[in-house]
């Protein structure tokens, strides 16, 4: 029976999609267009029944300027006016740096938002008006989102995921009870379009009762600004007559005879949400921080958010977000947000302060003229200076050199396409020789591999890197341009690199060399494609030519930072190891078994941390052979025994396995690190004898103790021993009872972790070779062989392959044990 009536009413119009975003301003169309672009279906609710008449914002900086040209969308806005000087809390400031759009550029709101909400629509966006959001459910799985639709028809949509786009009184920040901690506003400008009137124009021109805006546009309308020193923000919304009294009260001039075509208030507010994700609900724009619009910043950082989030909220709804991917938008633009906002306020200050601010505004004004100050200001307020943490380079994480590029986004520069094995080239942009800019290869909002590699090997390797990720990244080669950049653009911005990975917002998330450091990027920004992951691949590649005797021996066979030369071809290794998708640590990791240990775990296809205390190269050698032969791996320094060593350790362990994996989580702990004693029980100080525990037994206590917090359940620790627990040696007492200790250690522990099915077990080496100068004394090591039953000194992969079992999941049935690594020392 149909409804009628208040039951009509009440009866919910339910649907689902993947994204809700709430708010239908600016920033909330340009991240449904992203979404639409990643594949993603999106719903934009607004209460608005039509998009507002008020330009409220009308600056675009550069960075905002390059998105638009990311997406084909500048020649929809125009070609509106540039003007090359903004302002600093009032200071002239010259905004041009490097880059296709110096300065700032002048497009009124309303523009702005008709061409961002037909290219979303153009996309697949639908776009709801009249809609108030009223109520909002969080389910594990799932969001509902109520909203009183046209009529006051209730209406419910199902998403996993929602987007408050709504300003700075968000009603979604209200409803996931997100904090929203700051300042409210102390001081106020009020501004207005005004229609029929003739005055100056002003800059922040500060008179003895205020401040004073005046610029005259194109169409003879006249956007005034003002403020009065000591005025605090009014309670109500502005009216005509607020700016008139006030224009009148600062200069004198009288604005009554014109024609107002919007009046609004604004203060110097500043707040910043607690969170930017909370659970499947997302805050984006002024419902992510409330400022004062100074210079523009505040719809820029807007639009930057929403590109920012867009393609990775995408990625999570197809299903092709790697882990942690979505949290990496709160830590990239929580911490933007944060900068923009303190200069946001350092320039209210002094934008509205009265004379109290007068010296401050002079020594400020002295130092702009300097060029470093200058651009350092300008790079800021523009958002060219961006530089994002979480990228990767060979190095481990960007600094100088050829990793600068690291982190910030991509330069615009023009290139030269050139077709490769594997690779792709879209927006009919033929590999033909012609020229292209950045800007052009990302229009689909898609991953990029940009191979630049000279030698047609490794271009190959690193092409042959990237397949497993095709579904999410094209690759493409490029020469470099002659002599830099084409177009006067940054010259020389992709000197010394082979290959750069872009993320679809335009930021380089890897730049290097290394076919294994490409992988670590790829693994953390993409969702690798499961049938090529699990396929073998070959590709033409160029043959390499080796020496009869060496080590690639007759067959022309070698290793490669992605797989084995045979022949002419590579072989692509994948999931080749038992270890493959795990992380360990292994302290001591610079020499001896320690290095053999990381080597073999890393050969297993592990992520390895090569700990080390004083041997940097030592430990940077250990790094670059495991790359070399297909592996991960990466160096942390610290002291063990010294006060903070553990903590230290962690510190840069942690910081490592995020940026490669996007997580902290560590399933494999060796404990090697060690010192021996050599001196005779009644010559032992008792400084020597606590060194030995320290480092042998204290820290590897304590290391275990702290990795718990890292260790999922099913984890493995291994502690190496001695096999001086069980054979004597007067000259190593001290160090045969720290062994001891050990032991114990994993005797105990074991008992704790079982219920977590973590095993923790005892390695005891024997007579081991190492750096030792005895083992280059051929009757020294006679004698050490004989007291094996094999008749040899152990050699550190010995010891290492025992520890790769341990470690692996054959050993699950195996805890609390001592394993005897000996060779079968002394057994008469």
């Amino acid at each position: 029976m149909p409804k009628h009536g208040a039951d009509a009413v009440r009866a919910h119009v339910t649907t689902g999609t993947d994204v809700v975003v709430v708010g239908a301003g600016p920033v909330g169309l340009m991240l449904a267009g992203e979404l639409r672009l990643g594949g993603a279906d999106v719903i934009v609710l607004d209460q608005l029944d039509a998009p507002t008449t008020e330009s409220r914002a009308s600056t675009l900086h550069a960075r905002t300027m390059e998105i638009l040209d990311q997406r084909g969308l500048l020649d929809e806005i125009g070609t509106p006016p540039d003007e090359p000087m903004g302002h600093f809390g009032g200071h002239p400031l010259d905004l041009r740096l490097p880059g296709p759009y110096p300065g700032q550029w002048k497009v009124p709101q309303t523009r702005t938002e008709v061409v961002l909400g037909a290219w979303a629509v153009r996309l697949g966006a639908e776009v709801r008006r009249g809609h108030r959001v009223t109520g909002l459910e969080q389910h594990p799985d799932r969001a509902v989102v109520e909203a009183a639709g046209p009529g006051g028809v209730p209406v419910r949509i199902t998403a996993p995921y929602v987007v408050g786009c709504d300003g700075e009184g968000s009603t979604v920040r209200r409803l996931a009870g997100i904090e929203f901690p700051g300042t409210d506003a102390r001081r106020e400008l009020i501004r207005a379009d005004i229609d029929g009137i003739d005055i100056r124009g002003r800059r922040f021109e500060r008179l003895p009762h205020g401040l004073a805006i005046a610029a005259r546009r194109g169409d003879g309308v006249t956007r005034v600004m003002v403020h009065e020193f000591g005025r605090t923000p009014r309670a109500a919304e502005a009216s005509f007559a607020d700016i008139v009294d006030a224009w009148r009260n600062v200069t004198g001039e009288d604005l009554s005879a014109g024609t107002p075509l919007w009046v609004n208030a604004f203060g110097d507010v500043s707040r910043q949400a607690e969170c930017y994700r909370h659970g499947g609900v997302f805050l984006a724009g002024d419902a992510a921080h409330a400022q004062m619009p100074i210079g523009g910043q505040a719809l820029n950082l807007g639009l930057q958010d929403a590109v920012n989030l867009g393609w990775k909220l995408a990625a999570a709804a197809r299903g092709r977000a790697p882990a942690r991917l979505l949290d990496s938008y709160h830590e990239e633009r929580h911490e933007v947000g944060r900068q923009v906002l303190s200069n946001i306020r350092a320039q209210a200050r002094l934008l509205l302060g009265g004379p109290e601010v007068t010296g401050l505004r002079q020594v400020i004004g002295e130092l702009l003229p300097y060029d470093g100050v200058r651009a350092r200001l300008a790079g800021m307020i523009s958002g060219l200076d961006i530089r994002y943490g979480g990228a990767l380079t060979d190095a481990g994480r960007p600094g100088s050199g050829p990793h600068r590029l690291a982190g910030s986004r991509l330069p615009p520069v023009s290139l030269r396409l050139r077709a490769a094995p594997g690779g792709s080239v879209t927006y009919g942009v033929e590999a033909d020789g012609s020229s292209v800019s950045t800007a052009v290869l990302l229009r689909g909002a898609r991953g990029m591999l940009l191979v630049t590699a000279d030698e047609e090997e490794r271009r190959d390797l690193l092409t042959v890197a990237a397949r497993p990720w095709s579904r999410s990244v094209d690759v493409m080669t490029a020469f470099r341009p002659a002599g830099g950049a084409a177009d006067g653009l940054a010259g020389g911005a992709l000197d010394g690199v082979d290959a750069v990975l872009v993320r679809p917002d335009g930021y380089v998330a890897w730049a290097g060399t290394s076919a294994a450091g490409l992988e670590a990027a790829l693994a953390t920004w993409f969702a690798r494609d499961t049938r090529l992951a699990q396929s073998v691949r070959a590709t033409p590649a160029t043959p390499k030519t080796t020496a009869p005797g060496s080590r690639g021996g007759p067959t022309d066979r070698h290793s490669s930072p992605t797989g084995s030369y045979i022949g002419s071809h590579i072989v692509r290794r994948e999931n080749m190891g038992k270890l493959t998708g795990k992380t360990a640590l292994v302290t001591g990791a610079s020499r001896g078994m320690g290095r053999a240990t990381a080597e073999r775990l890393a050969r297993e296809g592990a992520l390895v941390a090569v700990h080390y205390a004083t041997g940097a190269d030592a430990a940077a050698e250990v790094v670059e052979r495991i790359e070399r032969d297909g592996g991960r791996a990466f160096a942390v320094q610290a002291e063990l025994g010294a006060p903070g060593g553990v903590h230290e350790l962690f510190l840069g362990l942690e910081q490592g396995l995020k940026e490669r994996t996007g997580s902290t989580e560590l399933n494999i702990l060796v404990n090697n690190a060690g010192v021996m004693g050599g001196v005779a029980a009644e010559d032992t100080t008792p400084e020597q004898f606590d060194r030995i525990f320290a480092v042998n037994a204290k820290a590897p206590f304590f290391i275990v103790q702290r990795a718990l917090t890292n260790i999922p359940d099913g984890g493995r620790i291994v502690n190496i021993s001695s096999g001086l627990t069980r054979f004597a040696n007067p000259d190593e007492i001290a160090y045969a009872m720290s062994k001891g200790a050990v032991e114990m250690l994993a005797l105990h522990f074991a008992k704790l972790l079982g219920p977590r099915n973590i095993t923790i077990n005892s390695v005891a080496p024997g007579i081991t070779r190492n750096s030792n100068p005895v083992f280059d004394i051929p009757e020294a090591v006679t004698a050490m062989a004989g007291l094996s039953t094999f008749n040899r000194v152990g050699e550190p992969e010995d010891v290492a392959d025992v520890i790769a079992f341990l470690v692996s999941d054959d050993a699950r049935w195996v805890t609390g044990s001592f394993v005897d690594a000996s060779g079968g020392t002394l057994l008469g």
